[in-house]
Formats: C-alpha cells, structure tokens, sequence
C-alpha cells in the first residue's frame, strides 16, 4: 500500500468521481483506475461500487476513509514540527472564515502576518459555516472564523467578539429617520437577504418566526458587497451586522439599529482539539485577537 495510492483514493472519495478526480489530481483517468484497483487488490475488497452512473463508497471503503484522514493527519504534523524548527520561515497556514467577516475583520490581521512572517503561505477562504466545519474536520484548514455557538466533540472555540445584526435601508428611505426599527419591517416593505442556506439567514428566520411571519426578500444574493449595491440603489432594504455596515461607511445608506429585540451575534475562531496549535496559527490568533480590541 503506496501513500500515493491513498492520496489518489482519498481524491476520489471527495469528488466520487473518477474523472474529476484524475482532472484534479493531474493524471490520466486510466491511470487512477489503476492505483485504485491495485490499492483494491492489496486490501482484498472493493473501495468502490457504481450504482447506475454514480460512485458510491463501499463500507469497507468508509473504514479506509477515516484511518486516511489519521494518516495524512500525523504526516501533516510532522512537516508542521519540521517548519517549527525553521523558526516560521516556511509552511502554510490555511484559514476559512465566514463571508461576512473576511473584509473588514482579516485584512489588518492578514496584512499584519504577511509583513511579519512572509515566507509561510497564508490561504484564507471565504466559506459558509457548514463548509467550514466540515474541513476542519476533514484536516483541511487550520483555523476557521464562525458565528458561534459551534459545537463539537473534536472542535475548539476562542470568542473573538460580540456584535448586533441592523436594518440598512436607501438614505431617502422612510425608515432612515427613525433610531431603530421592529424586526417585523421585513414583513412590510422591500428586502434583499443572504439565502436560506446561509447561518446568519437562518438567524434572521428564526427571530421572524418569533415575531409571527416569514420573511420574503425580492431578492436573494450571496455576498454582502452585491446586496449593499442593490440597497444603495433602492431596490429593497437587508440586515447585516452593525460591525461590517459601519466599516464600509456607505453614504448611500442609513445604519437602522433592530430592537424589541435586539440581535446579538458572536464571532469566534475554531480549530481542531486534537490538532496542534502551532506556532503559525497561535500568532496569527494573537494578531486577530489585537485587531478585534482595537
């Protein structure tokens, strides 16, 4: 059993398929039905079956999954304790952290790192919190930027800092005038939001069912950038938190606190108890923790 078959057999498992596979992997698709068979032929049982035109992951398959997912664990730790005695003058650190945090919560800390230790290479994601959690404990980022609560056996939580969803509504909008407004004012005029799928959507879902009604958008957008524009130019009215509308600081839009009640969120980070907090990542936690205070 060779590490490549098993890089090769993990590729698969991700995108069960086996020509994404080999397109992602830089080989020729027969070629990696070949690993595999072998890999196959030196366990004794099938990894894979083929329902129809799908690939699924046999039980035996499943069992080899997660041992993988220890293997290349330990082999990531042990490059990691290697950079460590380098001092930080190579490696990586992988982040992924929420849309709606990575433009006006990382780019001091981001800048800050880089300038400091420029030779370890710094990915930062923006991702949703489901994709989030689950490669983190897939080994596949080092740190994530959630909406807490995130709970799990395997994960660790340091709180970064609290915040309030607000209304931001056209300058010329009624509601601009008013010191803040009912949750219910999604029930009565215009709105652009985040869709269903995202956490903070189902935040805001959840204090509307509280409130007796569904919310509605004309609109649904996937990045706060591109709801801002359609707010500015008047088509409708969102929610987003207070922290990020004040950082853009958009002339075009007015700032409505919510209450009755307020809508409190909690920013955090989130790794992997089981994963070492090495130099790389506590640095880059110190660096953001610093930024957050000032």
């Amino acid at each position: 059993m060779e590490l490549k078959q098993l890089e090769y057999f993990m590729a698969v498992c991700k995108e069960l398929h086996f020509t994404r596979s080999a397109e992602k992997l830089g080989i020729a698709q027969p070629s990696l039905s070949q690993q595999i068979r072998l890999l196959e032929h030196e366990i004794g049982t099938p990894l894979f079956d083929r329902i129809g035109k799908k690939t699924v992951i046999t039980e035996a398959g499943k069992i080899l999954q997660n041992h993988c997912y220890s293997i290349f664990e330990e082999l990531s730790q042990a490059q990691f304790a290697i950079n460590e005695l380098q001092g930080l003058q190579r490696g990586t650190l992988k982040i992924g952290a929420l849309l709606t945090v990575v433009n006006y919560l990382l780019p001091e800390a981001v800048i800050e790192f880089h300038r400091s230790y420029p030779n370890i290479e710094l990915s930062v994601l923006g991702l949703r919190t489901g994709d989030i959690y689950s490669r983190l404990l897939q080994n596949e980022l080092d740190l994530g930027i959630v909406m807490l609560p995130m709970e799990h056996d395997e994960l660790e939580v340091t709180p970064l800092y609290k915040d309030n969803l607000a209304f931001a509504v056209p300058i010329d909008h009624p509601i601009a005038k008013h010191d803040e407004a009912k949750i219910d004012l999604l029930q009565q005029t215009s709105s652009i939001l985040l869709p269903n799928s995202y956490f903070m959507r189902e935040i805001i879902n959840e204090h509307c069912r509280l409130a007796q009604f569904t919310p509605r958008p004309i609109l649904e957008m996937t990045t706060m950038e591109s709801i801002i524009t359609m707010v500015e130019k008047g088509a409708g009215i969102t929610i987003l938190p207070k922290a990020y509308l004040e950082h853009i600081d958009n002339k075009l839009i007015q700032i409505v606190p919510i209450h009755e009640p307020v809508i409190g969120i909690e920013i955090g980070v989130v790794y992997r108890k089981n994963k070492r907090l090495g130099r790389a990542s506590g640095i880059f936690l110190e660096q953001l923790l610093a930024a957050v205070k000032r």
